[in-house]
């Protein structure tokens, strides 16, 4: 969770290890791919602060993708608590990830609102009876991908990191599509598990590992070529 940082070490195994030092000596970024790299980062270091108004609007925005139909009453309310968040001020569950965790989850809301309010209401196969919460569980996800794809590093070195890269040059908003289809991934594995809620850990790592392997195929051109992407219209 958030609150407490989920934490992964390195899944490469010996062969992975050589896989990812001959991938950094033949990978040249493009002046595309090196600016818009540099976009998303400047989108990463940016902290979510409560008193902006942009901030602010962008929650408030994510409230009405959510439930359309019901009139949130404040910006700290107990009504957070319906779509998933730890408290009734939101604002203290981006702190692991910043204001993309925010911009990730109005991307999926509005970008692809089916699938995502049939992850929201828990629609789909048999729920645990100690679900997973969902706004904590996306930021789990932007926090994740940040990770596997190496985006604090100065570059990527793993083929993982290389192959979004080549993606990103493609589709400027590719991280936040990934990041629809991690989180569709996710909710897939805890089903396929029979997860609860103190096994969202090992789901998560799970969801990690199969985008890992997703994203070193050697064909993968774009966002449609990741065998998961069609889960975002199932």
């Amino acid at each position: 969770m958030v609150g407490n940082r989920i934490w992964f070490g390195g899944l490469f195994n010996s062969s992975g290890r050589r896989r990812q030092v001959n991938a950094e000596k033949t990978f040249e970024m493009s002046p595309v791919q090196e600016q818009r790299l540099q976009r998303l980062k400047e989108r990463l270091n940016i902290p979510y602060d409560e008193t902006r108004p942009d901030h602010q609007e962008a929650l408030r925005a994510l409230w009405s993708a959510s439930f359309p139909d019901a009139e949130l009453s404040s910006l700290v309310s107990e009504q957070w608590k319906d779509m998933g968040w730890q408290g009734p001020n939101p604002s203290t569950d981006f702190r692991g990830c910043g204001f993309v965790g925010l911009e990730n989850l109005l991307f999926f809301a509005t970008t692809y609102p089916a699938s995502y309010q049939r992850l929201l209401l828990k629609k789909q196969g048999m729920r645990a009876t100690w679900e997973y919460p969902f706004a904590v569980a996306g930021v789990n996800v932007s926090y994740m991908l940040i990770q596997l794809l190496e985006l604090n590093a100065e570059r990527p070195k793993s083929l993982p990191g290389i192959n979004f890269i080549k993606v990103l040059s493609e589709h400027e908003d590719a991280f936040d599509v990934l990041y629809c289809i991690a989180f569709e991934m996710m909710d897939a594995q805890w089903l396929a598990m029979r997860a609860s809620y103190m096994e969202f850990k090992e789901v998560l790592e799970a969801t990690k590992q199969q985008l890992e392997r997703e994203l070193s195929l050697e064909d993968v051109n774009g966002i449609h070529d990741l065998p998961a992407y069609n889960l975002l219209y199932k």
